[in-house]
């Protein structure tokens, strides 16, 4: 884990605390089973292939996020039309969608999620904190293609079993850490699809090279995807010489005047192949 004073809760802490709070709610509302019975009747939207849209590319694909706020960073631009800058990804080249549902600290909701996906074509990401099977039948009704896992915020049995559950419903896991020492307990889960995560979620502090770093451990048969830090093109060739084969961009993109411009410098660096 990342340092932090003794007694003060990190910023992921907080998170993850009131997501307790917020699950036991949704729950109380709506039992699992009642999720469960809709997605049986195929109330949902057919599942749209998040991994095609990122592999076999010779160059490193965009996830383009969709993000209001961030504890780091504040307000990103108030009063954005989500949907219509989601046209724009789409428009000017992005591969994917990450879609933020989080809401007392990233001022998402699930809602934007189902806005998007009637919206675009693009595959979708449910980006959020996820530790129970519960918000995983939520994405997949609210039209997700691909739902986030934080390896450090689950044990292995978890880790394990929701990417299992993620899976049953036709969807893809984007599995991530930040610390090196959790990388092989991604790998271990047999996560195909995984995601380096630049930033600490204890602090909120960016580095690029923690991709850098931990790609080299990371099997070429394995689809990397590197988060967060990215603002210039000289940063997207930094991650992709060391076998990114796509990145998640947020910030960048929320607070672009000229996403156009912004989108397509960062796109077209070639891959760098990993080691099998």
């Amino acid at each position: 884990m990342g340092p932090k004073d003794m007694g003060t809760p990190s910023i992921l802490e907080r998170i993850i605390a009131a997501k307790h709070e917020a699950l036991a709610e949704a729950q109380r509302r709506q039992p699992r089973a009642v999720l469960e019975e809709k997605l049986l009747q195929g109330t949902a939207p057919a599942v749209r292939s998040f991994w095609q849209a990122l592999d076999a590319k010779p160059t490193v694909q965009i996830i383009a996020e969709l993000k209001r706020a961030s504890p780091s960073a504040g307000m990103l631009s108030a009063g954005v039309n989500l949907v219509e800058l989601a046209r724009c990804y789409e428009t000017f080249g992005a591969a994917c969608i990450s879609v933020l549902t989080d809401e007392p600290f990233f001022h998402g909701c699930l809602d934007d999620l189902r806005m998007v996906r009637s919206a675009v074509s693009l595959p979708l990401l449910r980006k959020d904190f996820i530790i129970d099977p519960y918000q995983i039948l939520e994405a997949r009704l609210a039209g997700a293609d691909a739902v986030l896992l934080i390896a450090e915020i689950l044990t292995d049995e978890q880790l394990l079993n929701l990417r299992l559950e993620i899976e049953r419903w036709g969807m893809t896991a984007l599995v991530e850490c930040h610390e090196a020492a959790a990388l092989d307990r991604v790998l271990q889960s047999g996560a195909k699809l995984i995601g380096v995560n630049n930033r600490d979620l204890h602090t909120f502090a960016t580095r690029l090279e923690q991709t850098v770093e931990l790609a080299q451990r990371i099997p070429g048969d394995r689809l990397l995807v590197s988060e967060s830090g990215f603002k210039t093109r000289a940063d997207v060739e930094t991650v992709a010489r060391a076998g990114a084969e796509a990145i998640l961009v947020g910030e960048t993109l929320m607070r672009s005047g000229e996403l156009k411009r912004v989108l397509q410098a960062l796109l077209g660096v070639p891959v760098q192949p990993r080691p099998a």
